[in-house]
């Protein structure tokens, strides 16, 4: 095993040149900005709230114990754009809860089961916390793997397979209280998989070693060679810089842009003050006005030009989707 190194140690990094990703059709050097154009919808998203049990050190989202910005989605915002993705044709795709922490909303449960009651498969992101763990949640999702079985899932973020590097990006005792969750789902046939980093300094290789012991001393059924059961995420730091991807890099760099991310899903959120959901491009891009597509999913079908750091690091070069 590798020393790890510290993950908040971006000295050796360039920062991002604040020439870049400022004109949404040409890069800095005036080549033609790349874009992916809508194809299908596979994925939808659905944000449950900004608020967390737990603030992290990087949160792409900012969420935290006082995070406000995205208020509780209820029932009444999720109905029309289930009814929308039967009346534009899409037939049974995945919806996918991320927060947040989705087990705070009051109201997971019932969305949840409004999800699984249309045919389609279910992708919850969590950290399988005290959350997630209040009896009232559990006795729901023991109801929902009755009912449902394994078109539910949920992904727990484990940033790494060791404590003491879990516990410094998400604070003391979190990675105790997350493995307690984990063998709480597992031990339910609850179906699982989880969500890691890649900043610890340590190959791809390490890391699913790494994880694939740990799952193996708790029992946990979990291929940690299957990148959809196990997924390492590229960390996210828009100051750091990264190259913009025209539209030659699709040649370049082999790439298709149809297996891009915002090719095939969307997010749904609801803004603190805002009369109603609304339609962003991806799961990523939050607070940035550009990536807003209007309140319904016929709308939010436009192409999404390629101008921000996260486009390129995460979903380009990195070759992540936040999907299942």
């Amino acid at each position: 095993m590798n020393i790890l190194t510290d993950p908040k140690n971006q000295g050796s990094q360039p920062a991002l040149d604040p020439k870049k990703f400022q004109n949404p059709d040409v890069t800095a050097r005036g080549e033609k900005r790349a874009r992916v154009y809508f194809k299908d919808l596979k994925t939808l998203w659905f944000m449950t709230g900004s608020l967390c049990n737990i603030e992290c050190i990087n949160c792409y989202i900012d969420s935290s114990p006082k995070a406000d910005h995205f208020v509780y989605l209820t029932p009444e915002d999720m109905l029309p754009y289930l009814d929308e993705i039967e009346t534009l044709g899409y037939g049974q795709i995945e919806i996918a809860f991320t927060g947040g922490e989705p087990y705070i909303n009051p109201h997971i449960i019932r969305l949840s089961e409004m999800a699984l009651e249309r045919g389609h498969t279910l992708l919850v992101l969590t950290n399988a916390m005290k959350p997630m763990m209040r009896p009232r949640v559990q006795a729901g999702l023991l109801d929902l793997q009755k009912r449902f079985g394994d078109t539910m899932t949920l992904r727990i973020s484990l940033d790494h397979y060791a404590e003491k590097h879990h516990d410094y990006e998400r604070g003391a005792r979190s990675f105790t209280e997350a493995l307690k969750g984990i063998n709480w789902l597992s031990d339910n046939n609850i179906k699982i998989n989880i969500a890691g980093r890649t900043i610890w300094g340590e190959s791809e290789e390490i890391s699913r070693c790494g994880y694939a012991d740990l799952i193996r001393q708790n029992g946990w059924n979990i291929d940690t060679k299957d990148s959809k059961q196990l997924v390492l995420f590229p960390e996210m730091d828009e100051m750091v810089d990264v190259p913009e991807i025209t539209t030659a890099c699709w040649d370049i760099l082999g790439k298709n842009p149809d297996e891009i991310m915002c090719a095939n899903s969307r997010m749904v959120v609801r803004r603190k003050g805002a009369g109603r959901a609304s339609v962003l491009a991806c799961t990523l891009l939050w607070d940035d006005d550009q990536f807003e597509l209007g309140a319904t999913l016929r709308g939010a079908r436009a192409p999404i030009k390629l101008n921000h750091p996260h486009c390129a690091k995460f979903c380009v070069l990195g070759g992540a989707s936040c999907s299942a």
